[in-house]
């Protein structure tokens, strides 16, 4: 038996988990604070709930940036894009049909669209997602930002609040709220760095690219979050706005996250990511075919479908 590579795949599973439950207790952290300084719900929703949800895939591609394995980061962005849509919002709309609102469908999907093959274009035209590009996605990032705020105060859109459940437990001191939240962001940069670290491992032992370990592996342990609370809202009959967050992340995910990285560190980007990009794109307009329906749904057949296209494109990386 390997031993290293039982310890590598022990330190991405660590890692892992410091992401997940750092990114929660950041998020606790944040939004409590922010509440205790009354700032409005939907602005907490808005911002820190929802670049919350984006953190593990933040800190690893910053971290893989700065590392030197700009692989790992473009990978896990489109890995992370594209399974969120056809693994997530596929397995959950087996599970039970998703509704999905008309601003979804009239805006985020095509903005989802747009933004995905700015992506592509920005990095093939100098192999390389610099400082400039990082500015436009972040102005593009802060009119989506705007947008979201425009549409929730006209009532059109649901924002991410704190769980009724959190809302009865007893209220906590705002030192420990100030813990909670430095606790978590040390275990997403902690966890971030040691998830690069031995991915880059295990594809170095498995003869793997680093661009297959960025979409697979790496993409899987970050939308974990994205994944588990889909299907559990999907099992208590309570999905309705699962299509609109697993799409509002990933314009997070490319504007935000990639946009951020580039302006810390110029971000490369490989000539065969370009498969990878359409196929990204491809998976949002598959998204809006789908849903383009009069029960305005994502129905068993079309998370059928979405499934089946994975199975696809994970043959397509494999071989």
């Amino acid at each position: 038996m390997d031993w290293n590579m039982v310890w590598q795949i022990a330190l991405l599973i660590i890692g892992f988990v410091m992401l997940i439950k750092g990114a929660d207790w950041f998020v606790d952290g944040a939004a409590g604070i922010a509440d205790k300084l009354h700032i409005p719900q939907l602005i907490i929703g808005l911002t820190i709930v929802a670049m919350g949800t984006s953190a593990p895939e933040a800190a690893i591609s910053i971290s893989a940036s700065v590392q030197g394995s700009a692989d790992i980061a473009v990978g896990n962005i489109l890995g992370s894009n594209i399974l969120n849509i056809l693994i997530i919002l596929g397995i959950t709309s087996v599970i039970t049909p998703l509704a999905v609102q008309k601003s979804t469908v009239k805006y985020e999907i095509p903005f989802v669209i747009i933004i995905s093959v700015i992506f592509g274009l920005i990095g093939l035209f100098d192999n390389s997602i610099g400082f400039i590009d990082g500015i436009l996605l972040w102005v593009l990032f802060i009119a989506y930002i705007a947008y979201l705020f425009i549409m929730t105060k006209k009532g059109k859109i649901q924002a991410d609040e704190s769980d009724d459940e959190d809302n009865d437990k007893k209220p906590k001191k705002v030192w420990q709220l100030i813990l909670f939240g430095i606790i978590g962001i040390a275990l997403v940069v902690f966890g971030s760095n040691i998830t690069v670290n031995a991915a880059t491992e295990i594809a170095t032992m498995f003869g793997m690219s680093e661009r297959f370990i960025g979409l697979t592996i790496v993409a899987l342990g970050t939308s974990l979050p994205e994944l588990v609370t889909s299907i559990t809202a999907a099992l208590k009959k309570n999905a309705d706005i699962a299509i609109g967050n697993i799409v509002g992340s990933n314009i997070f995910n490319i504007l935000f996250v990639i946009g951020t990285s580039a302006m810390i560190t110029p971000v490369a980007y490989q000539k065969q990511f370009l498969i990878d990009s359409i196929f990204c794109v491809a998976t949002a307009m598959l998204l809006l075919l789908l849903v383009l329906n009069k029960d305005k749904k994502l129905k068993r057949w079309g998370g059928i479908i979405m499934l089946i296209c994975y199975a696809g494109y994970f043959v397509y990386l494999i071989r």
